[in-house]
């Protein structure tokens, strides 16, 4: 049985997951923008005991014109998802992945601001030295109590528009930088470019040289240096709401609260033609 009890950074070693198997859920998020799928990576091994989650069935409603290639799930639907996967209202949650975090983040900070212990796994999958398990695990189904997504961790294209050009209220686009300029734009995205005024914080400049999530005082100094310290409100999106969630992770180790998700993000945002573009880092920052 997990323990709510314990109180979780955002992100745990390989160590003390060892140390703590018996007191967490362990989920496999594992995701490929390739096409690759996950399921079946998870199945030809996974760690002891971890359950699979889905990031396209189980973390976001199927894809829109209005919400995006990964739009939040409804919280009935993110509930029922969590119940079948066994994980319960007094659950704590470990998540990993093979891509250092950026996708066990998505379903990291969806636990988190709904209050839920959750962090991933620092450096993925590659950090494990014990044994891997082999096909499909399962947990008995919990009782997952549906809770709102909090209005102010969440904001939507109309606000993300009319907050264009306030300095207070920044944003980061948290895409890997070829992509925020357009110079190296996904077969995924629509259009070239990022949303006007975005800065770039591409998810990679989190880590460390070896992979890992840098510390407090490294991360602040990152995002000061994008004008966090004097933003009332810090809103994340990447490509479809799913990296993003690994900026709002580093933004919460660095000590910033004030920090929301836009969940439709570049596929949202970029596949309407009536909403400006901007290409280039007219900011030099990323």
């Amino acid at each position: 049985m997990s323990d709510q009890s314990l109180s979780l950074p955002v992100a745990v070693s390989a160590d003390w997951l060892r140390d703590h198997l018996d007191g967490v859920v362990v989920v496999d998020s594992r995701w490929y923008l390739d096409g690759r799928s996950g399921r079946e990576a998870y199945r030809s091994g996974h760690l002891p005991g971890a359950v699979f989650t889905d990031v396209d069935a189980d973390l976001a409603e199927p894809p829109s014109p209005e919400g995006g290639r990964h739009p939040l799930p409804s919280p009935t639907e993110f509930a029922a998802a969590l119940g079948r996967l066994g994980i319960g209202d007094h659950d704590a949650v470990v998540v990993y992945d093979d891509a250092n975090g950026s996708v066990a983040a998505r379903l990291v900070w969806m636990l988190r601001v709904l209050g839920t212990p959750a962090a991933f796994l620092d450096g993925g999958l590659r950090t494990w030295t014990g044994d891997l398990e082999k096909g499909d695990a399962r947990r008995a189904p919990a009782h997952r109590t549906p809770r709102a997504w909090p209005a102010d961790r969440v904001v939507h294209t109309p606000t993300v528009s009319a907050e264009i050009g306030d300095p207070a209220r920044l944003l980061l686009d948290a895409r890997v930088h070829g992509r925020y300029t357009g110079e190296e734009p996904a077969p995924v995205d629509a259009r070239p470019g990022h949303v006007p005024g975005a800065r770039s914080a591409e998810w990679p400049g989190n880590l460390d040289g070896d992979g890992f999530l840098s510390g407090p005082d490294v991360l602040r100094e990152r995002f000061a240096a994008l004008g966090a310290d004097s933003a009332t409100t810090i809103t994340a999106y990447c490509g479809s709401g799913v990296t993003a969630c690994h900026d709002l992770l580093a933004l919460e180790h660095a000590g910033y609260t004030h920090t929301r998700l836009y969940p439709g993000s570049w596929s949202r945002w970029g596949a309407d033609e009536n909403l400006p573009t901007e290409t280039g880092d007219p900011h030099g920052s990323r």
